[in-house]
């Protein structure tokens, strides 16, 4: 990364954003702040950080609604999103992630693995970003600008998570892909989820759009059809 990357940190800990910010610096990264969930999309809006790293349990707006308003937001949609929080119980990390998180971290955590986090999302993030903008294949078009998958005159507005993967295994069509591969790159090697989460994923797909476009590989993983 050899450009110098800005960080957001939004957490209502004062002395936890004065840490953060101290070691980022450090780091050579430039740190934005902010104490609740309302300012920190207000300071994405107008400052467009390369990252955000962000509490769930915040005064005015929670992580979780923000991440949401983010998401649907075309001005910042695209930012990568870190958890950084206290709560640990699997259903607000798999909420989470599903509503648009790239990692999920909870507290606490050292200075250390939490910089190789933060690099290892930004990093995953800048290989997405070199893929096309938009997939023509069969007879779909995955837009990844939009979020949004066109099947003759019908959109499909798939959750983030079912979109990643879709899209991933597009831009590699006719490649075999195995589960653990699917879950680094859509997930994060990092986030603990199980090999089943991408069997999901994949059956939700294929109700919405149709059997024909994933093939699973039996015992391996999947592969876009050519």
């Amino acid at each position: 990364m050899p450009d110098r990357k800005t960080i957001l940190v939004v957490d209502d800990e004062q002395d936890l954003l004065d840490l953060i910010e101290y070691n980022l610096k450090k780091e050579g990264f430039d740190v934005l702040k902010a104490e609740d969930g309302l300012e920190g999309i207000d300071i994405a809006r107008k400052h467009r950080p390369d990252l955000v790293l962000l509490d769930i349990m915040m005064p005015k707006m929670d992580g979780l609604e923000v991440v949401e308003r983010m998401r649907s937001d075309k001005k910042i949609k695209r930012i990568p999103i870190i958890f950084l929080t206290a709560r640990g119980d699997e259903k607000t990390e798999v909420e989470g992630l599903d509503k648009g998180g790239d990692d999920y971290i909870t507290k606490p955590i050292s200075t250390t693995k939490l910089i190789s986090r933060i690099k290892a999302v930004l990093r995953r993030f800048e290989e997405t970003e070199e893929m096309a903008d938009q997939i023509n294949v069969h007879d779909i078009v995955i837009d990844k600008d939009r979020y949004i998958v066109t099947q003759g005159e019908e959109e499909f507005h798939l959750p983030r998570k079912e979109f990643e993967l879709l899209y991933f295994l597009a831009n590699r069509k006719g490649k075999v892909m195995d589960r653990q591969t699917l879950l680094n790159h859509v997930w994060g090697d990092n986030v603990y989820v199980v090999d089943r989460t991408v069997d999901v994923h994949v059956r939700k797909i294929r109700e919405k759009l149709g059997k024909e476009y994933i093939e699973t590989v039996k015992g391996v993983g999947y592969r876009f059809k050519e």
